[in-house]
């Protein structure tokens, strides 16, 4: 994407009919590390993968935990994803202390794409640069939804976004009319095929770079992390899906490509 004279504020119309700076802040999530969700009737999860800045700093979460039946994996501008994060807290929080009752997961989904929608109407805002998957569970049972810079939200019976997802994406294409029936154990092991698809490079999935999220029907929402998550590992390696860049390599080809263009912007 190349600048030109329609990109100089947000609030700008291209002939086209193209707002360009939210076009721009949605490329930022492509370019933030992978993640993954998916849910059944009884449960929802959430994958993502971590990335360091060096070899001498630790990885930068990726999961982040709203309520407890609530949280948010995130692709883009990891402070921009803080900042959201403290609202939506706040935003639980309020409604728990006014109505006694936990926060539906669909409509704190829909305050949330307002709030990115505003961003996109005013001169003096920038549009946050960070793609968001909530998961809950609420009295309805579990959701999934997708956010996205512009303010659309989509629910979803399985997403993945970030780089390289559309490796994927195409797995739970494959799969998504059986997870309905699905057990919390086999959710959180399709979560692990799809993310070691994500993988770059030669690099492989590990208890280090990755993490998972569940939240279920009577289940507060918990994330598996190090020596928690390894045994799922375990599993994967003995399965063999573990081979790090497994995804189609012709479907990655572009998104990659255009990756070595334009770097990793910020902390993604």
């Amino acid at each position: 994407m190349f600048r030109n004279q329609y990109d100089t504020d947000v609030t700008v119309w291209s002939p086209e009919g193209r707002l360009l700076q939210v076009e721009y802040a949605m490329e930022s999530v492509k370019q933030g590390s992978a993640c993954i969700g998916l849910r059944s009737s009884t449960h929802a999860v959430l994958g993502a993968l971590k990335r360091s800045v060096s070899e001498l700093s630790s990885h930068q979460k990726k999961i982040l935990k709203i309520d407890d039946h609530i949280g948010i994996g995130i692709a883009g501008l990891t402070a921009d994803a803080r900042s959201l994060a403290k609202y939506m807290r706040n935003e639980c929080l309020n409604h728990k202390y006014v109505y006694g009752t936990p926060l539906k997961t669909g409509k704190l989904a829909v305050d949330l794409a307002d709030k990115h929608q505003r961003t996109t109407q005013t001169y003096v805002r920038r549009p946050y640069g960070v793609g968001l998957l909530v998961a809950g569970c609420d009295s309805n049972g579990p959701h999934l939804y997708q956010t996205c810079p512009s303010g659309n939200v989509y629910e979803y019976y399985a997403s993945a976004i970030g780089a390289r997802s559309q490796s994927g994406r195409t797995f739970l294409e494959k799969i998504y009319k059986d997870l309905d029936g699905m057990s919390k154990d086999d959710l959180i092991m399709n979560a692990l095929r799809a993310l070691s698809g994500c993988v770059s490079g030669d690099d492989e999935l590990t208890k280090d770079n990755g993490s998972i999220a569940i939240v279920g029907i009577g289940e507060e929402f918990i994330l598996l992390e190090g020596d928690e998550l390894q045994p799922y590992l375990d599993r994967l390696e003995l399965e063999g899906g573990n081979n790090g860049g497994g995804g189609n390599d012709e479907e990655e080809e572009e998104e990659e490509s255009s990756e070595d263009e334009v770097g990793e912007p910020m902390d993604m």
